[in-house]
Order: structure tokens, then sequence, then C-alpha cells
């Protein structure tokens, strides 16, 4: 069974997980875009803590929301149906269309969701070309297509470029090493019927002189009878990467950085383009602190999201990170925590529900370096938000809700701790006489507000003697460039016409 088209669906296979997919699919849908067309970005499953939260509060795929930007159109769960957000322990919450539908375990998944994965991405589908009946799939697969213990209950690549009757890219990452094999070795584990589909091979981040692979190029088009449409050069990737792994590999080159800003690398790590707007800027330098490593004397210390807070709390106790937050903010040093991160800040987490936790313990100490009370509710809040927050100044910003967890204030004790915004739920700010403060916010995003941003940034700059910025970037027309620049790269070393 297959579906026609009046416009071809182009779709993103890869050799191997990390081969490209994510920035190749957004690089075509802006390419389509300037040629006068509508793509339509797509990936049934997707596997990853990043997400975002559309308009309507689904969850989504972070990733598919950048491809949404690069078409132009506002990021839709439908873009991304079946979402697995990973909790560890082989365990991961299962996401239909945009909404929790339950756990499972990674042995019983393919049992237990594939119908309803495979209804939720044919609805998925149907909506999103109901949307704009002249578009273009653009679609991206997931890991390796040919993974022959799990093909049979595959539902994001080869079992939906047959459906859609798709014209398939095939991206082998040659960094990695072993091209040649990745693409013989790929393209062999495929049926007749799957073959005919690979329309062209990309080679991907090759360093060097393309001219020295002309011969590679030749030896893979006589062994496998497609066209290799390209080779594309090493690109700096400074868009959020889809794996939390990705991180370790993530790389801020500014030199001469007069702001130092420490990000606590947990293991469970969620959300982590909320952190996006600082890479790349000219006076800021990131580290990232794992366990075993020292935090040191940053000028600021981030506590990102985290899909399982509970248990990557234990976890920064185990290895005595924790030890050193509170020891770093009690000499002064400045800590913000993001949602996970600001719930670890406070006196104590309780989990009625088993949410994050073990059934045989349900009530958790924290930091205690905010007087706040965490309780997990049931039901996950997810919703975009547009706010009136009060520090360091007063104005408008935007972003986004994606939470079991509710705090609130159950002492002050002299402290002068006062919510962040006029909706007083969603942070607070402790701000101490030498200047420094604690706080945090449920507000993903928060650092995409560019204006506020900057008056953050102010904040340490002032501590430490600096002269004030004026706003620092603009973070819509940063995405854009970078979405431009890389467009560009792609139409110069792509060959694309022989698959539209």
């Amino acid at each position: 069974m297959s579906m026609k088209f009046k416009n071809t669906p182009i779709m993103v296979l890869g050799t191997s997980s990390g081969a490209g997919k994510t920035l190749i699919a957004t690089a075509i849908c802006r390419l389509l875009k300037r040629r006068g067309e509508k793509p339509l970005p797509f990936k049934g499953q997707n596997m990853s803590n990043n997400a975002w939260v559309d308009n309507y509060g689904r969850e989504m795929a972070y990733s598919q929301a950048l491809q949404a930007w690069a078409a132009g159109l506002k990021p839709i769960a439908e873009m991304n149906p079946v979402l697995l957000k990973p909790k560890g322990d082989c365990t991961s919450e299962v996401i239909h269309l945009g909404k929790s539908v339950g756990s499972t375990k990674a042995i019983n998944y393919y049992d237990d969701w594939f119908e309803s994965g495979w209804e939720a991405i044919k609805k998925g589908l149907k909506e999103l070309i109901n949307s704009e009946k002249n578009g273009r799939l653009v679609l991206e697969g997931a890991g390796s297509p040919v993974e022959v213990n799990l093909q049979h209950k595959d539902l994001t690549n080869l079992k939906l470029a047959k459906f859609l009757n798709a014209n398939c890219i095939l991206v082998a990452d040659i960094e990695r090493g072993g091209v040649f094999a990745q693409i013989i070795g790929t393209i062999s584990l495929m049926k007749p019927e799957e073959k005919r589909l690979i329309k062209g091979i990309i080679i991907n981040r090759f360093r060097g002189d393309k001219a020295l692979f002309e011969t590679g190029v030749k030896w893979i088009e006589n062994k496998t009878n497609i066209p290799v449409l390209g080779i594309l050069p090493w690109l700096e990737e400074i868009f959020p990467p889809e794996d939390s792994l990705d991180l370790l590999y993530r790389k801020n080159t500014t030199i001469n950085a007069d702001i130092e800003i420490a990000i606590i690398k947990l293991p469970r790590i969620s959300n982590f383009s909320d952190l996006d707007p600082f890479f790349g800027e000219s006076n800021i330098q990131i580290r990232w602190v794992g366990p075993g490593q020292e935090i040191g004397t940053p000028d600021v210390l981030i506590i990102p999201g985290s899909k399982q807070t509970i248990k990557d709390l234990e976890n920064l106790n185990k290895t005595g990170l924790s030890k050193q937050i509170k020891k770093y903010a009690e000499n002064g040093g400045n800590v913000f925590g993001i949602c996970g991160g600001l719930q670890m800040l406070g006196n104590s987490l309780v989990d009625p529900h088993n949410i994050e936790s073990n059934q045989d313990k349900i009530s958790y100490s924290g930091m205690d370096l905010l007087p706040l009370k965490t309780t997990f509710e049931e039901v996950k809040k997810t919703a975009q938000r547009e706010e009136i927050i009060g520090w360091p100044i007063t104005q408008i910003i935007s972003g986004f809700e994606m939470r079991h967890g509710k705090s609130y204030l159950i002492k002050k004790n002299k402290l002068d701790i006062n919510p962040l915004f006029k909706e007083t739920s969603l942070g607070w700010i402790h701000e101490k006489k030498d200047n420094s403060f604690i706080g945090g916010t449920y507000l993903h995003g928060i650092f995409a507000n560019d204006k506020w941003r900057s008056q953050w940034i102010n904040k340490l700059r002032s501590k430490k003697g600096l002269s004030k910025l004026t706003i620092v970037q603009d973070n819509i027309n940063k995405r854009e460039r970078l979405l431009e620049s890389l467009t560009d790269s792609f139409e110069q070393n792509i060959n694309l016409d022989k698959v539209i």
C-alpha cells in the first residue's frame, strides 16, 4: 500500500544515527521554500528529550520545530506524531500527536505500541497533507533503516518510505570513517523494492579537498547504480543536537570571552535548546560540568531541565556535585535553574504518584538553596506562555511550560526572595547583599528573549565590574542567518534536482 502525491515526497535516510539527517532535511526545507514550494517537514517517530510545545500545548521534537521554521511554517505536533522521551533504565515516555499516552520498556515497545504508533503516524500525515494540498513532504528517517532485528517493525524509515513512495536520499558521515562500507552495507541489506526508492547519496562532513574523493564517488556510483548528489563539507553545527550525548561534542569556540557560563551536564538532561541562545555569542564562554568535574568559579552556574529530576538530583548528591553547587552559591556564586534545575534548588520534592521516583519512597530533599516545595502531579502541564517578568527588568517575554512539578514557597526565613513573574508560580529570584543571585523558572525558552537575556547577562557583567552591553543578539534573526548559511552551503554542494 502506498500514497500518491502531486509533489513526490523526499525522505532523508542515514547510514547511522548522527549521520546528519536532521540538518540535511532542514536545509532541503529551506531550499524548497526558496524555490517557491511548500515543504512539509515530517518525522514519524523521534526519540529525544529536546522538545518543543506547539501553539496547542502539544509536545514535539525540537528538530521538527527547527525544520518547520526552515519551511516558513509554525511547528505543529503532526510533524512528529510519535515522540519517545527517554527516562533512563530502558524506559521511555510515549507521546502520540503531542500528548502523553503512557510509558514503555524498550523490550516491550514494538509489541505494545507498534499498531497505535502507525495509526498516529498516518493520522499526522493526513492532517499535515490536508493543511497544504500542494505541499511536498520532507521526511527524516531515524537511526539506520536496516537494523535487521527491528526492521519488520520500524515505524519511521523504509515502511514509511514505501507507504509514501518517497524519493529517498541516503546520507553517510565520512568523518566517522568507513564511508564505503556504510553505504554498500546499508544498501545491500535492503529489499529490491526498497533499493529502488534510493535516488541519491550524500557524503556528509567532508574535510579537505573534494577532488581527492572523485575516484571514491565514481566507485560508489558504479557499485550502487545510484548517483552521488554531492559532498557536503564539514559545517560548524551550532544548532541544538538532537541527542544529549552529542552535547559532549558541541564546541563553543569563543576567544577572549569576558563572561563564563558553567552548565551542569545532567545524565537525563532535557530541553537543552534552552541554552542555544548563548552559543556563538562573542562575549560568552560555555563550559559543561559533569560528574567528577569541578565547578570552579564561573560567573554563573545554570542547572538545566531534566527528564527525571529526582534521579538526576540523586546523581548530583552521589557524585558530590550538589555539595559543590551549594558551596559555590554560599561563596557568592550566581545560580539559575530551569524547570527541573529550579526544583533541585528547593527544600523538598514530593512525588506521590511515582512520576519520577521509586515506589518505596515519595519524598526527597533538595539542595535547600531556595525555600521551595515541589510536588509532582499526575497530569503534565504543557503550554505556550507570554508573561510579564519583573527581574532584572520588567517586560513581556514568551516561552513554554512542560512539567509535572508544581512549586510554592514554604518559608522565607528573612530571605529577600520574590516571584520572577507577575504569574507567581513560574519562578523565583533571591538576590543577596553581595549582588549575587539564586533563582530559576519553569519557562523554557526564556533565554531566547533577547532583551531580557541581555539584561540578565548585564547583571553578571555589573557584578564583575564590566561595562553593560546593549542587546547581545536577535535570537530569531540569528536562527534565520544560520538557516540561510546552512542552505547556501547545501545548495552550493548538492544537486537536488535529481531527486526533485
